[in-house]
């Protein structure tokens, strides 16, 4: 299993160069989250992802983590920006603590490299998702870059691919910077 996210370094998830790198708002716009839409955000570390999707819904923000230290820090987060439509969620992405389709999008922010079963993960993500739900997951390219995990434990963009749309999902690839991909799932 690749190694996870260390809570202690959770200042790295969002500072001006991260949000010039990755924009939470740019980068979640294919997900189209409006309305009553319900969402969850696997891996949702401190909210960087969450907190703008929960001011683009009147649903539910559903923020699963496996760490209860990053859940602590969502919840300072989310209250600070006077956000109340986020749960948070204890749980891995590999058994995630959701009934069957109670979402409406599911969003992984730079996880799915982290997970010791990859097709557990994506299946789990489907088990989720309402029918005609979406799925938009960031990860890093598989190359060499200044910061992120080291190349070994990325994922091949389209391995990637693939391995979604063995869950049936229509597939988009879109590149926002040269050091990350985003896969869109319908």
């Amino acid at each position: 299993m690749a190694h996870r996210f260390d809570p202690k370094k959770a200042h790295k998830l969002d500072n001006p160069a991260r949000r010039k790198l990755l924009p939470p708002e740019e980068i979640l716009a294919p997900l189209a989250i409006g309305g009553r839409d319900d969402v969850a955000d696997i891996g949702v570390g401190l909210g960087y992802f969450a907190i703008p999707a929960a001011k683009m819904t009147r649903g539910t923000v559903y923020g699963v983590d496996v760490e209860p230290q990053m859940l602590g820090l969502l919840k300072t987060k989310a209250a600070e920006a006077g956000v109340v439509n986020i749960e948070p969620i204890l749980s891995d992405a590999e058994n995630i603590s959701l009934p069957d389709a109670s979402v409406d999008k599911v969003f992984c922010s730079l996880v799915l490299h982290e997970l010791a079963n990859l097709e557990k993960g994506l299946a789990e993500i489907r088990r989720i998702l309402r029918p005609g739900g979406k799925l938009l997951v960031l990860e890093w390219e598989k190359k060499e870059t200044e910061s992120g995990p080291p190349v070994e434990e990325r994922i091949d963009a389209m391995d990637l691919e693939t391995g979604i749309q063995a869950f049936g999902f229509l597939t988009r690839v879109i590149r926002p910077n040269p050091n990350h991909y985003i896969i869109l799932g319908e």
